[in-house]
């Protein structure tokens, strides 16, 4: 029976390894992952329940400096999860030679919570130990944590040390989801995630922070061996990454909905008719009507 419970909020610059970190602790894939920075914009809730235990995981965006509303609102939502949780787990790239601005403007918004704050220095499978002690020892300085964490999220070196330290640190409380639900994401959501995933993946750096994805037609099989599905539109800024998201004669769209497809049939359980098409939407991460219509409220 579930005595314990609370809510956890993982913080971080921009491609610091936090949806990877997410996966590791939940030990299966809730949150997409891309080498490329921002790849969360929402506060996706990862769920792990034990015997005991239930931790609900916060995968927020990347803390950064917004460059339009969309990137007002994914900060806006980081920032929010922070007041509202029994714990924060803060991620810092330990293969960074020095503590960047933008690690240390989060701790400031850090430093005056009462509640426990772990620092967890990721992929040190990557990085030599005279770099991360020195790292370890500039952080403690700036910031009393309740605990330093160096860890590989990659790998998932270190990862049971953390999960440890923050059942301990879970208040008294009960569950607060039935014990078979991994994640309070919906299917037609994580769709849209699995597919905003390829494109990150598969096309050129520019492309992926402007690109948005609308579900407009989700039909579940309505029996174990029907057919799924989903039709989706896929939003950039200019023609010029149209072109790149198309690919020639379609084969860049097709990889992406190939790729997009078999992962989605995993977490459906059915086959799945997967169809998108590219629209251009010039400043669409400007644009509120456009934001409140892809899910960005």
């Amino acid at each position: 029976m579930v005595t314990k419970s609370g809510f956890i909020t993982v913080v971080g610059r921009p491609n610091v390894g936090k949806s990877t970190l997410i996966n590791q602790l939940a030990g299966e894939k809730i949150a997409i992952t891309s080498p490329k920075p921002q790849t969360t914009r929402t506060n996706l809730h990862a769920i792990i329940t034990e015997d005991d235990y239930q931790m609900i995981f916060v995968d927020t965006p990347g803390i950064h400096a917004p460059k339009n509303k969309l990137g007002e609102y994914m900060t806006q939502m980081a920032h929010g999860t922070l007041s509202e949780v029994d714990a924060v787990v803060f991620v810092c790239d330990a293969t960074e030679k020095t503590v960047l601005q933008g690690d240390l403007k989060i701790i400031d918004l850090l430093r005056p919570l009462t509640k426990p704050v772990y620092l967890v220095l990721n992929k040190t499978d990557a990085v030599q130990k005279e770099v991360l002690l020195e790292k370890i020892q500039i952080l403690s300085e700036k910031m009393h944590f309740t605990e330093i964490i160096p860890l590989s999220a990659k790998s998932g070196d270190g990862v049971k040390i953390l999960k440890d330290l923050l059942v301990q640190t879970l208040p008294k409380g009960p569950a607060y989801f039935p014990e078979d639900i991994v994640t309070d994401t919906s299917v037609r959501d994580l769709c849209r995630e699995i597919i905003r995933e390829k494109i990150l993946l598969f096309t050129s750096e520019e492309v992926p922070h402007g690109v948005g994805i609308e579900i407009v037609r989700f039909d579940e099989a309505k029996k174990d061996n029907g057919v799924t599905t989903i039709d989706a539109n896929i939003y950039c800024e200019k023609e010029t990454h149209k072109g790149i998201l198309i690919g020639k004669q379609g084969a860049m769209l097709k990889k992406i909905g190939t790729a997009a497809r078999k992962e989605a049939e995993r977490l459906l359980g059915t086959r799945l008719n997967l169809r998108l098409w590219v629209k251009v939407r010039e400043d669409w991460r400007n644009n509120p009507s456009m934001l409140k219509e892809l899910g960005f409220e």
